[in-house]
């Protein structure tokens, strides 16, 4: 039938006039008539805002709550706020009148307004408030145009701080003009598949630390999907098989993703912790050898330093899987709808992770439609 004060109050009941003025005094009540005390009092700290919870005790008949605070080391708790009303036998309370780099001491009591009792609760936790500082914004956002959707990739400048999280992605609503958030990752890339050909799309991007501070947006950068295979994209076969394999195509018109166990396939991609694999499909043959190009094709309106390579070597293909780089051409031989050999070039532009951490490849490609004819230009072109 005891009940600690850490603050200065005074409390009447049936046994008379109870009084405590110090941090330590105990203060005794009779059995029965004292409420019940909140159970499993908690503080967490998120977002410049402190969350203090706790449940209803099996024996609360309808008190109302009291949340009281200080400064750890600050003197006396002071009441900070009074909750009427719970859910679910679940009662919380948010302070946000705190300051950063400070600490902070919590209880909750429970006031019986008929008598004037109070019980305080057992729980007594400390909350540890940081800096309020986010962030920095990300840099150099970048959108990539797709057929039918958007990739963005950013640099990693927000992972300079230790506590960095992960980061928010925004589209610009063309209306309003207000942000509209689209996802979030953690890594330095996002797949958006609600982007509809034709229609473009404005994209900014902040870091978010581990506490919830959110930074500023970055630059906004724009894309806008258009139908046609070049920027092809290709998941990893680990991540998602049904959209890892390719087989070069005759025409615009037939899809040339497939099944990463399909035994059309002329081949289909693999990631793990040392790169991204092209693995050869039945029949076909990789170049074991890349070269840096700056252009899947290098046209009359291309710039003056324009790098490609449209002739595949006609001999020293293999079956082994081959690492790929970014930036690089690389060269196949596969076989064709008509049962013969002909010539294929692949030039990734972009290895790396989607916003579910599916590891991707987005490439331009060219097929030769003549068997064994190893000149080469981009499908369509």
């Amino acid at each position: 039938m005891t009940t600690m004060s850490r603050r200065w109050w005074v409390a009447l009941g049936a046994a008379g006039l109870l009084a405590a003025c110090s941090d330590s005094t105990t203060v005794f009540v009779p059995d029965g008539d004292e409420p019940a005390p909140p159970v499993g009092v908690e503080a967490s700290y998120f977002n410049r805002a402190v969350r203090v919870t706790w449940e209803l005790s099996p024996q609360w008949r309808g008190e109302t709550f009291r949340v009281w605070s200080r400064r750890v080391g600050a003197g006396d708790f002071l009441l900070i706020a009074e909750v009427t009303s719970c859910a679910d036998g679940f009662c919380e309370y948010t302070d946000t009148n705190i300051q950063p780099n400070t600490s902070y001491e919590y209880f909750v009591s429970a006031f019986d307004p008929d008598t004037g009792l109070e019980t305080d609760s057992f729980e007594q936790p400390v909350v540890d408030v940081p800096s309020f500082d986010a962030p920095p914004a990300p840099n150099g956002l970048e959108v990539i145009a797709l057929d039918n959707a958007n990739f963005l990739r950013w640099a990693d400048n927000a992972r300079a701080v230790s506590d960095f999280a992960n980061y928010r992605v925004y589209l610009i609503d063309p209306g309003s003009g207000q942000r509209v958030l689209l996802g979030e990752t953690d890594s330095e890339g996002f797949l958006d598949l609600v982007a509809v050909n034709g229609v473009t799309v404005t994209y900014v991007v902040s870091s978010v630390d581990v506490w919830g501070h959110e930074s500023e947006v970055g630059a906004q950068a724009s894309g806008t999907p258009r139908p046609d295979f070049t920027g092809e994209l290709l998941f990893a076969f680990e991540d998602v098989p049904g959209q890892s394999g390719f087989r070069f195509r005759e025409s615009d018109a037939a899809d040339p993703v497939v099944s990463g166990t399909s035994p059309l396939r002329h081949f289909r991609l693999e990631a793990d912790a040392f790169g991204w694999w092209i693995v050869p499909g039945p029949g076909a043959a990789v170049f074991p050898e890349g070269r840096f190009t700056t252009a899947l094709k290098c046209g009359p309106a291309a710039d003056e330093g324009c790098v490609d390579w449209t002739v595949a070597p006609t001999s020293g293909y293999t079956t082994a899987d081959l690492r790929v780089d970014q930036e690089f051409t690389y060269m196949l031989r596969v076989p064709g709808d008509d049962g013969e050999l002909h010539y294929g070039a692949i030039r990734v532009s972009i290895l790396g992770t989607d916003q579910s951490g599916n590891a991707i490849m987005i490439f331009d490609w060219a097929y030769q439609l003549q068997p064994g004819n190893p000149n080469l230009a981009p499908a369509g072109g």
